[in-house]
């Protein structure tokens, strides 16, 4: 039940930033030349990376609550 509000926030958070982004000249040349793909694969690793190194993270931290 606690991590609702935390998921709720963090979607509501990304929906009402979507709209602040405006297209560069970046945006343009990696959709021009078919890179946009390496470029959402290289965003979602570092992603993931870091919700994996936050889970354990929060595990770890835990744990040691948990031996006191």
């Amino acid at each position: 039940m606690k991590k609702f509000p935390k998921i709720s926030f963090l979607a509501t958070l990304m929906l009402a930033s979507v709209d602040t982004f405006a297209q560069s000249g970046m945006e343009e040349y990696f959709y021009a030349s078919g890179k946009i793909k390496v470029v959402v694969a290289v965003a979602a690793v570092v992603l993931v990376g870091i919700f994996v190194y936050l889970f354990s993270m929060d595990r770890r931290l835990k744990r040691l609550e948990n031996k006191k």
